[in-house]
């Protein structure tokens, strides 16, 4: 006989344990479980161990509003994040909640019983649960494979080729040429890493320049304010700073974006050596955060430049070779190892099939409620952060609302929810960005529409008023 609870959770990374943590604080008795792929909690932060791994957005956003993240470090090392969410899932019980080891292949919903079955494949064999509602917190790409262009010639190299997503345990670069192809925030990591961990010397390969900003690893304010007013208020000041720090600077970004080209070239220029063609390395094409920008802690990026362990090629792969990579300009670059730090593959949902009633819904085909619900999908959430801020801004916005939507369930009786659409809001991609990672699957993803509540903004001061504040009675909200 299948296990059955209140809610299931798919995934016990940042969201996952999140979610829980919302349920355990603000709806106590609710039984719940998570279902998570691999044997270990963290997500994202239990899977990238290569060198330097690290949050590219600050802390203190990305902590939970629940739960201070402590001290004045801004941008931290993955074990620390690890430690972090783990001690997050002791202290409100979740760890004793998982199921590891579950692959969720599809999730049925029964609109007879107004129950999800929800199958996972564990050790080769199928098991299923049952849960009044199903919460997805898996993210949005696919564990499994990252992205990795077609490279022509690849099997001709004598070196070793990698990728981040799965770093080998043994790999030892100490004293080798390290090339690192790519430009977002994998690569501006890695760089620095290993080139001050052994590598005789770390070269990006780039197609194309991003947006580099430089940014304190320490955050003296923080640092200031706790020494006043303790840990938990001066975590709460310092986020709401940086929340508006963050948004203003999207904000000038769209509204002015020469202003702020120029301010981030300005900074570069100043960290890198004299006379080095910024332009050429670090003056993107587009305008600032039509992609997402990089954040490099106290200029790490920039100094290994400066003092030759490092340095940016920016051109085109021709074919590697026996020895390294031919360039599109004629150069070749020796290489011992190649990283490609090319991108993630989008995977909706973990890739899990939802069904209503036997039939298969295809995401692309509904339309995302507040980016949290889908239209026609009863009694199911997910969860998926913001492109242009952290993460955990929004995952705590959606618990907080998940939590209002069961509060009610229950305290009418009801059984089901589920949003309806309305065919007169015409429908745009769920994701305006011109990432790459983006842009490939864009396609795959639930559709936004472009009124409330069917179109998302990325604004966190916008969301923080509009969700909690959103009547529960609003005309798309079918209870029944």
């Amino acid at each position: 006989m299948s296990e059955h609870v209140d809610v299931l959770i798919i995934g016990a990374g940042l969201s996952g344990i999140g979610a829980a943590a919302h349920l355990v604080k603000d709806l106590p008795g609710t039984s719940y479980a998570l279902l998570e792929r691999r044997a270990a909690s963290g997500g994202t932060w239990d899977l990238f161990r290569y060198p330097g791994v690290r949050s590219d957005s600050d802390m203190h956003t990305l902590g939970y509003r629940f739960r201070p993240w402590r001290g004045d470090t801004a941008l931290a090392d993955g074990a620390s994040i690890l430690d972090y969410l783990r001690d997050t899932a002791r202290e409100y019980g979740v760890d004793r909640h998982v199921r590891y080891g579950h692959h969720v292949t599809s999730c049925d919903w029964d609109s007879q019983t107004a129950r999800w079955t929800v199958t996972s494949q564990v050790d080769g064999e199928e098991r299923t649960m049952t849960a009044d509602f199903l919460w997805s917190c898996s993210g949005y790409y696919d564990y499994d494979r990252g992205y990795t262009p077609e490279l022509p010639g690849q099997d001709r190299f004598r070196g070793q080729v990698v990728h981040p997503q799965h770093w080998p345990e043994d790999l030892d670069y100490a004293g080798k040429r390290v090339v690192v192809i790519g430009s977002g925030a994998t690569a501006v990591t890695l760089v620095p890493a290993m080139a001050g961990t052994g590598a005789a010397h770390v070269t990006m390969l780039q197609r194309s320049p991003t947006y580099v900003i430089s940014v304190p690893g320490k955050d003296k304010v923080k640092r200031g304010l706790t020494r006043v007013v303790g840990e938990g208020p001066s975590y709460a000041v310092t986020r709401w700073k940086n929340i508006v720090l963050q948004s203003a600077l999207f904000n000038v970004s769209k509204r002015r974006p020469a202003l702020v080209r120029k301010v981030v070239r300005k900074t570069n220029v100043a960290l890198l050596p004299p006379g080095y063609a910024v332009d050429t390395h670090f003056n993107p094409t587009y305008d600032p955060w039509d992609q997402r920008m990089c954040l490099v802690p106290d200029g790490d990026l920039f100094h290994a430049i400066k003092d030759g362990s490092a340095s940016v090629v920016t051109d085109r792969i021709a074919t590697f070779t026996e020895t390294g990579i031919d360039l599109a300009s004629g150069d070749h670059l020796e290489a011992d190892v190649v990283v490609t730090a090319t991108g993630l593959n989008l995977q909706i949902f973990g890739g899990a099939e939802l069904r209503i009633d036997g039939e298969a819904i295809k995401p692309h085909e509904t339309m995302a409620y507040r980016a949290m619900m889908l239209s026609g999908v009863p009694n199911f959430a997910f969860t998926i952060g913001y492109t242009n801020a952290s993460w955990t801004l929004k995952a705590d916005l959606v618990g907080e609302y998940v939590v209002r939507v069961l509060k009610r369930l229950r305290a009418t009786g009801t059984r089901t929810v589920v949003p309806v659409r309305d065919d007169s809001v015409a429908e745009v991609p769920l994701m305006d960005f011109d990432s790459g990672y983006v842009q490939r699957l864009v396609h795959t993803l639930p559709r936004q529409g472009t009124v409330e509540p069917w179109s998302l903004r990325q604004s966190y001061l916008h969301d923080a008023v509009k969700i909690r504040t959103a009547k529960l009675d609003d005309g798309v909200l079918e209870w029944s």
